[in-house]
């Protein structure tokens, strides 16, 4: 991509992250890796929804600066992304209000409940807090993103990246889709997962499509066993001692059975209709 396509599409995408509430105020921030190697990025302290295509930052693949504009201060995590995926060309990463509540509450968004989910997206695991614009972020999403095409943040927001800008952007609305049909499903009752059989199926045809690799196989190995398993901070997931439950990793290691996960939805359900923000 030639870097006025880049400032023109980071700039549409940012309108639409603003306009659909993924972030607010200065919040979130978008990157483009260039076929020369510069990233194109938003700049620091700017609302998404009202960047121009002349206020955009360009950096070297190190995050030095080669604009008078200064980028985002978490360009670290993008750079970590390009650094681990060389397929990568762009990186979305914004707060949108389900997918948030997922980050907040501890909790990865990785049950199969959605054939469309598992095709072109897999589970989006959680990565342990991080102080945003620091090194402790970057350490968090490392051993991750390499397997995961998209990450939720503990306590901070959510990260998606694809190919191209859109392919990212599109991977992020469909995170932020899959949380709320799940806050929403809890409401009416509790959703049921895709049998492994099922899964398995759709994991055979991601693949001969080339929606996902063979790389993102680990996402979908605890849908594929009775045990329900969960990607961590670790290249492998860790198999959950207890029958139905699974592993999440917020500030540690917290095991939870089905139960427990559904009441953990329900409290933030019920104080997301208390708040009257649905």
């Amino acid at each position: 991509m030639d870097e006025q396509t880049a400032r023109r599409e980071i700039v549409n995408i940012g309108r639409l992250l603003y306009e659909r509430s993924y972030v607010v105020s200065s919040d979130g921030n978008v990157s483009v890796r260039l076929d020369d190697g510069r990233i194109v990025a938003t700049p620091t302290m700017t609302c998404k929804g009202r960047m121009t295509e002349e206020s955009l930052a360009v950096t070297d693949d190190t995050g030095k600066p080669l604009s008078n504009t200064k980028a985002s201060s978490e360009l670290a995590m993008h750079l970590l992304i390009y650094q681990e995926r060389p397929d990568v060309k762009a990186v979305c990463h914004a707060h949108p209000p389900h997918g948030t509540a997922f980050a907040v509450a501890g909790l990865a968004i990785d049950q199969p409940i959605l054939s469309e989910v598992i095709l072109t997206l897999g589970c989006v695991p959680l990565a342990a807090y991080g102080t945003p614009s620091t090194d402790e972020l970057s350490v968090a999403m490392r051993p991750l993103v390499k397997h995961h095409n998209a990450l939720l943040m503990a306590n901070h927001g959510a990260v998606a990246y694809g190919s191209d800008l859109w392919q990212a952007f599109d991977r992020l609305e469909t995170l932020e889709h899959t949380a709320r049909i799940a806050i929403l499903a809890r409401m009416l009752g509790g959703s049921k997962n895709l049998p492994a059989d099922a899964i398995e199926k759709l994991i055979n045809v991601r693949e001969a499509a080339g929606y996902l690799g063979e790389s993102a196989r680990c996402q979908a190995c605890g849908y594929l066993h009775d045990t329900q398993m969960t990607c961590s901070t670790g290249d492998r997931p860790e198999r959950s001692t207890q029958n139905d439950g699974f592993s999440i990793n917020g500030s540690g290691k917290i095991t939870l059975t089905r139960e427990e996960l559904l009441e953990l939805l329900a409290q933030a359900a019920h104080s997301a209709t208390a708040g009257n923000i649905w």
